[in-house]
């Protein structure tokens, strides 16, 4: 800006907070001020006593490196809890893990190489007990990596036997209310993990699968044909299904019809089918033949009663009616097997027919099957479909096959099966569990709100909950059973007791003491009288141990309690954790556990495709991707832990968040505007202190302009933050820095900041409003930028007695007092006139007439109020404009003219503008009248 010989006399800036982040560099020096300054547990002593906001952490599970969805969820919650606190709200967080449950036992079978069932179940226990230990470790180093703040050497473990004990407690709740019984019914099994599988663990995948349809010659054909008016003529007459899964066919009892729909008869192969008459085209098509019907249409409901003959056994299949019966596929005629499928069973159930499912732990055929028995049900599919082929049962050709979405293990990825095992059953019916819960969901905010529908849908189809495991790592299904009479024990009395002993030694009691030692005193069976008791042998649902941890962890601690403020995971959860917690909240206190659910989205590509290592690289093997899996570890090293929250922050989470390198890039980029608009900040900072700053009263307009616009912004960020939009305030804290900031604001008033006396009223009017500004700014970004809102912090000018890190420095309130709605007005008027007169500039500059807009001198021609407004500022428009010299003139038109010229007033030696009083001052006749003025008082240069 200056020559040489003045340059020690303008306040340049100067700052020693760097221009490079450096961030995974940084960020462990900023862990370790947290950490040793014990910021959360003063943040906690801040708030004692205040309005509590309780944060409930879903656990998650405790075995493999963090990865990108887990990182989401981790800094979402940060996100929360930091800006809760800094609000003034009472926001202890506990972190959790879930320590139970299939993956871990799973690897620990592949580390032993033997199976659970072969070994001594507590030996099994510790090692399943030391893995979860070693990754809760390892994701805690992991999680705190990230910036999070929480009790994090106080966690809540699903192993700890205070938890234990609080899930058989809540599992007393729903014994004493009659909800839980045992039944044989078709569950959900994983033949590979060798175990009954919850709703929440089964994910669905593309499986091809067998397409066949299947010939049931009728019994007593006559009286089929006789309700469409037909006769026998001698021909087969028979009902067909379709279906996809030919290993279910052993299994078959009935044939479901819809009571309402039109069926006919069609002549096929020389005989006679029954089909839905609105499906007869597609079946037609599907044959590729022509079904040309025969006798009148009829309901369904005529047929109730009537049977067929298994296609391959000596076995009827009676006709039974179904409302779900559909017209979307098929052929009307639905093949039902009530051992193998949830309505199968209840239609079963209304007819009287037995929940046959011959298929034994591992999903192979049992010896009543025969043909098959031993035999994968997987791998017998070909030689079902081949015999009916050969026996002229298959209507279609054999090799036909459907890719369709097929319930999958969520653990082993593995096709799963339905199948009738005894098991037990918590009653979504008997004590009202259903109703109360879809009640409730009514009462709690769901963000985003389309959540309410899709938990409400799942909540009134949802079966009764099978809660037990066939497994060894996991609390036990504290449930006996008589050894004389096999009668089961399900008593809260006797539940409560064998809590009280997990308490105090952990549930391993369960399998290193007898039965009798856990049982009350004197405790007998209900039938027979008999002593002799016997432990129930699975575990329980691990879901139901997670999905407790309301109870465990926050009803009766006196700092949280229930109903907690705010659930948060991902959008899954509506079939996982906020689906069993509402279930287990109404079942034991009667009302949902939480007032607030909020759910993300899942992580993707830039394609929409899931992020992960072997999603990508699978991909890639197959040529339809060019890209690599960037590891989380990678990216800490390579951007840091800042740009991950950046990230997390920077999309609506509400939907699928996409993640890529090029991304990183781009945030990048805009990461370092925004660090840089705090680096130029602090520079200007250097020779202030809050004992320099103005009152409002005596602040410069423009300043007053800023400290308006900048109040609008704390105004809106609060709101954002309550209402869980961090997307916008990324994107508004763009807009502020890049555009009001840099390109305004800064822009216009670093004359005065350079230029003018050190502690004259005009740059220090600049400097309190930017000190205000960088101060409350750094505030309000604190939960989603933490190192570097702490590390501006630090780099402040600050008050000795104010807080030594940012996030006791609470959040900055909006200030109804700076609100000046005509300020802002006239000012945007004043902007718009600007970015007439910077085209104007530029072109002026294109031409090659000046070098920097200093260097012009600008007329304005306007009428009406426009001129009324100009004519007002016209003393500051060159300040504003950035230009040497602006007059104002009425114009002719009603629009704005611009003209731009070179300045043809001398060059100010000190601050380049051009003034007619440039060498007005013998001493010193190289700078204007302002710089002049300058140079003669104190304090220049300093």
């Amino acid at each position: 800006m200056a020559n040489d010989a003045y340059k020690n006399t303008l306040c340049l800036p100067r700052t020693d907070f760097p221009m490079k982040a450096d961030l995974p560099k940084r960020e462990p020096e900023r862990l370790a001020f947290w950490e040793e300054r014990r910021v959360y547990p003063r943040m906690l002593e801040r708030t004692a006593g205040r309005p509590p906001f309780v944060h409930h952490d879903g656990p998650p599970y405790a075995n493999g490196h963090i990865h990108y969805g887990t990182i989401l969820n981790k800094v979402l919650k940060d996100f929360v809890v930091k800006y809760h606190s800094m609000a003034g709200r009472h926001t202890l967080y506990i972190p959790g893990w879930d320590c139970h449950g299939l993956p871990i036992e799973l690897a620990v079978e592949r580390e032993s190489k033997r199976r659970s069932a072969d070994r001594d179940p507590l030996e099994v226990r510790r090692e399943c007990r030391a893995f979860a230990e070693k990754f809760i470790e390892v994701q805690r180093s992991e999680f705190r990596r990230l910036g999070g703040f929480g009790l994090w050497e106080e966690p809540y473990l699903t192993m700890k036997p205070a938890y234990e004990a609080a899930i058989v407690r809540a599992l007393a709740a729903f014994a004493e209310a009659g909800a839980i019984y045992r039944g044989r019914r078709p569950v959900y099994w994983c033949a590979s993990c060798r175990t009954a599988l919850a709703e929440a663990e089964v994910e669905y995948r593309d499986h091809a699968s067998p397409s066949i349809y299947v010939d049931f010659p009728c019994l007593e054909p006559e009286r089929f044909l006789a309700h469409a008016g037909l006769q026998p003529d001698g021909t087969p007459t028979s009902v067909v299904i379709w279906t996809t899964t030919p290993w279910t066919l052993p299994a078959n009892l009935a044939i479901a019809l819809h009571p309402e729909f039109d069926y006919r008869f069609y002549r096929f192969r020389g005989g006679r089918v029954l089909l839905a008459e609105m499906l007869a085209g597609a079946v037609s098509e599907a044959l590729k033949v022509e079904l040309r019907p025969e006798g009148e249409r009829v309901a369904g409901r005529v047929f109730e009663g009537l049977a067929c003959r298994h296609p391959f056994l000596d076995r009827r299949s009676v006709i039974v009616l179904a409302d779900y019966v559909t017209l979307d596929a098929g052929t009307g005629c639905v093949h039902t097997a009530p051992g193998h499928g949830a309505e199968d069973y209840l239609t079963g159930q209304k007819y009287g027919l037995d929940a046959y499912a011959p298929v034994d732990a591992e999903g192979r055929f049992t010896p009543d099957v025969e043909r098959w028995a031993g035999r994968k049900v997987w791998e017998a599919n070909e030689p079902i479909v081949r015999l009916l082929h050969e026996t002229g049962r298959l209507a279609n050709r054999p090799g036909e096959e459907l890719t369709h979405s097929y319930p999958h293990c969520w653990r082993c990825k593995e096709p799963i099966v339905f199948r009738a095992t005894p098991q037990w059953f918590i009653s979504m019916e008997t004590t009202g569990i259903r109703k109360a819960a879809l009640e409730e969901i009514g009462r709690v905010r769901w963000i985003p709100p389309w959540g309410e529908n899709r938990i409400r849908g799942m909540i009134e189809s949802r079966p009764d909950w099978c809660i037990s495991r066939q497994r060894v790592w996991g609390v036990p299904l504290c449930f006996f059973r008589c050894a004389d009479c096999e009668e089961p024990l399900v008593d809260a009395g006797a539940l409560r007791h064998v809590a009280g002993i997990f308490a105090r030694e952990g549930s391993d009691a369960w399998f290193a003491r007898p039965a009798a030692e856990l049982l009350p005193a004197g405790t007998k069976c209900r039938r027979c009288g008999s002593t002799r008791l016997e432990k129930e042998p699975d575990i329980l649902d691990v879901w139901f141990e997670s999905c407790v941890s309301w109870y465990a962890v926050c009803a009766d601690d006196p700092r949280l309690g229930v109903p907690v403020d705010l659930y948060l995971e991902g959008s899954d959860q509506h079939r996982g954790w906020f689906h069993t917690a509402l279930l287990t909240g109404v079942g034991v206190r009667g009302a949902a556990p939480y007032r607030a659910v909020l759910t993300h989205g899942f992580v993707v590509d830039d394609t929409g495709r899931p992020y992960s290592k072997s999603e990508i690289e699978k991909r890639k093997r197959e040529g339809r991707t060019d890209s690599s899996f960037i590891e989380p570890d990678e990216v800490l090293r390579k951007y840091g832990a800042e740009l991950l929250r950046l990230w997390t922050a920077n999309a609506d989470f509400r939907d699928d968040i996409v993640f890529s390198g090029a991304l990183l890039d781009r945030l990048s980029d805009a990461y370092r505007k925004i660090r840089n608009t705090f680096r130029f900040l602090l520079s200007v900072l250097y020779d202030f202190t809050p004992a320099d700053a103005l009152p409002p009263a005596e602040l410069l307009e423009l300043d007053r302009w800023a400290l308006a616009r900048f109040n609008q912004f704390v105004r809106r960020t609060r709101e954002n933050y309550e209402a869980y939009n961090y997307h916008q305030i990324v994107h508004q804290t763009l807009d502020l820095t890049a555009v009001d900031l840099s390109t305004f604001y800064l822009d216009v008033v670093k004359d005065r900041l350079y230029c003018e006396a050190p502690r004259g009223r005009q740059r220090r009017s600049a400097q309190t409003v930017i000190h205000r500004i960088a101060t409350d700014l750094a505030r309000l970004l604190a939960p989603i930028g933490s190192f570097t809102a702490e590390e501006v912090w630090q780099h402040l000018p600050r008050d000795p007695d104010a807080p030594d890190s940012v996030f006791l420095a609470g959040m900055p309130e909006h200030d109804p007092a700076l609100d000046d709605e005509p300020l802002l007005e006239r000012w945007a008027a004043l902007r718009a006139v600007r970015a007439e007169v910077t085209r104007a500039l530029e072109e002026l500059r294109r031409a090659g007439r000046v070098g920097h807009s200093l260097d012009a001198a600008v007329t304005l021609r306007a009428r009406g109020e426009r001129l009324e407004l100009l004519r007002r500022y016209a003393a500051s428009l060159a300040e504003v404009f950035i230009v040497s010299s602006v007059a104002v003139e009425e114009g002719e038109g009603d629009g704005l003219a611009v003209e731009a010229v070179p300045a043809a007033a001398p060059k100010c030696a000190r601050c380049w503008n051009r003034r007619p009083d440039v060498g007005a001052d013998r001493g010193h006749p190289d700078v204007c009248g302002r710089c002049a003025r300058v140079l003669a008082g104190p304090g220049t240069g300093s």
